[in-house]
């Protein structure tokens, strides 16, 4: 492929938000719709699958209109369509890599598919004025579904080092949220009342895994022991100090993924650490990553999205599919979604 301007049309419908992008060349957004479902989940406590499915049904096509209007293109300007076909729900995968088919079909346009995890590493390219991130470099993606560490060698090519072996941080700070009674979703309730909060007011369990798997997390253990201790203070009648509660356990979460990030780091020997995914928008994973990385990793740079481009988003999809659109990775119109999808299939 020759360098030329490329333009890509990117759809997500992973989870709960459905979003069109157009970007230019991996880097440059010149469109980035989203639309969130968070007001039709919220009394559900959590997102509701098939209500998910039929909402991205209903918005879709006008999001793909939007985008391409708001990027001043027309379908003949895209150089392809790309999709997110995995991990995620499976319905709500299915609209989009269906629409994306249809299109990629009815324009006669090269077909991407991109694993939703790498499209997270990839918000990193998208940050107007600064130049791109050197490589390799060890990513945190660590969202409502996912929590993993990865080593990324050059574009397209990943190793992963762990991941959660039962709840995503994201998922912690969900349930933990609702325990509290803040709402959903939880990460940003939690974060804003932290604020004013004493972290070491309740010391939480941290669970570090040490071994043959330094690099994996577990944090249901931390859920439990929070609720439990929550759950205590209620059947006693204490007044509860929600805001330290929230503090200390935003504290405990935030320590295990700041150590074993930048002990990957180390014994990779990076030049740059990225932050991906929904949680890597929480104030204080930011705080302390860039205070641990400073102190102990002289000369390694810390990267993380806008919020906006922290959370589920289309324009990621597109970065991430140009750099398999350079390289001739297309694929066939018979893509099917795959909930599971590992990172490096």
């Amino acid at each position: 492929m020759d360098r030329k301007r490329v333009l890509i049309l990117g759809l997500e419908t992973s989870c709960d938000e459905t979003a069109a992008a157009v970007v230019e060349n991996g880097s440059r957004i010149l469109s980035n719709v989203i639309s969130s479902q968070v007001e039709l989940h919220a009394r559900f406590g959590g997102v509701v699958p098939e209500i998910a499915s039929r909402r991205h049904l209903e918005l879709i096509n006008s999001l793909i209109d939007e985008a391409l209007e708001t990027a001043g293109v027309g379908t003949s300007d895209l150089q392809a369509v790309a999709v997110s076909y995995g991990p995620g729900l499976v319905g709500a995968l299915l609209v989009g890599v269906a629409t994306a088919k249809a299109l990629a079909y009815a324009c006669r346009l090269p077909l991407v598919a991109v694993n939703h995890l790498e499209a997270h590493l990839y918000a990193n390219f998208l940050v107007e004025g600064r130049p791109n991130p050197s490589l390799p470099a060890v990513g945190l993606i660590v969202s409502g579904g996912h929590t993993e560490l990865v080593l990324l060698k050059r574009p397209g090519e990943y190793m992963p080092l762990g991941r959660t072996r039962d709840d995503a941080a994201g998922e912690a700070f969900d349930k933990v949220a609702r325990a509290l009674g803040l709402g959903y979703p939880g990460g940003p309730a939690i974060d804003r009342l932290a604020a004013r909060g004493n972290p070491d007011y309740f010391h939480f369990p941290r669970a570090f895994l040490d071994g043959e798997s330094p690099y994996e997390f577990s944090f249901s253990g931390l859920k439990s022991a929070v609720i439990n201790h929550l759950h205590q203070l209620r059947q006693k009648g204490e007044e509860i100090p929600l805001a330290d509660l929230a503090a200390s356990f935003q504290s405990a979460v935030v320590e295990v993924l700041v150590e074993k990030t930048v002990a990957a780091a180390r014994e990779h020997k990076v030049g740059s650490v990225f932050l991906s995914g929904g949680v890597a928008a929480n104030s204080s994973l930011r705080r302390v990553m860039e205070e641990r990385i400073k102190t102990q990793l002289p000369g390694v740079k810390l990267y993380y999205p806008p919020p906006e481009l922290c959370t589920d988003n289309a324009a990621m999809i597109a970065a991430a599919a140009y750099h398999h659109y350079r390289k001739g990775r297309f694929a066939a119109l018979d893509l099917n979604a795959v909930p599971q999808l590992p990172l490096n299939a």
